[in-house]
């Protein structure tokens, strides 16, 4: 990361636990990135997603989606293994939401 890359993530962070609302969020989203990125993001949640249901293969999962196999693994290891949790923890907070 290029120096002032830590600082600009943090500032980026900050701004977004400034939305209240979902409406906010992909006003905000729209602006920050490209369709193709909101894509790609939207793609990566949804595959989070299908993974943590644990219905599907790896396979079925890219079938359905439409991305490869390749982003459906590397997804299920943030998932599983990286320290980070960052899809663990707001899949887990969706589903309290929604309880």
């Amino acid at each position: 990361m290029r120096a002032g890359g830590a600082t600009d993530v943090d500032a980026l962070c900050a701004a977004l636990l400034t939305l209240r609302t979902a409406d906010e969020m992909r006003r905000f989203l729209r602006d920050l990135t490209t369709p193709g990125e909101m894509q790609a993001l939207a793609e990566r949640w949804r595959v989070a997603r299908m993974l943590d249901e644990g219905a599907k293969s790896y396979r079925d999962i890219s079938a359905e989606t439409g991305v490869s196999t390749t982003t459906v693994t590397r997804v299920a290891r943030f998932l599983t293994q990286e320290d980070h949790q960052g899809y663990r923890l707001v899949l887990d907070r969706t589903r309290e939401t929604r309880a």
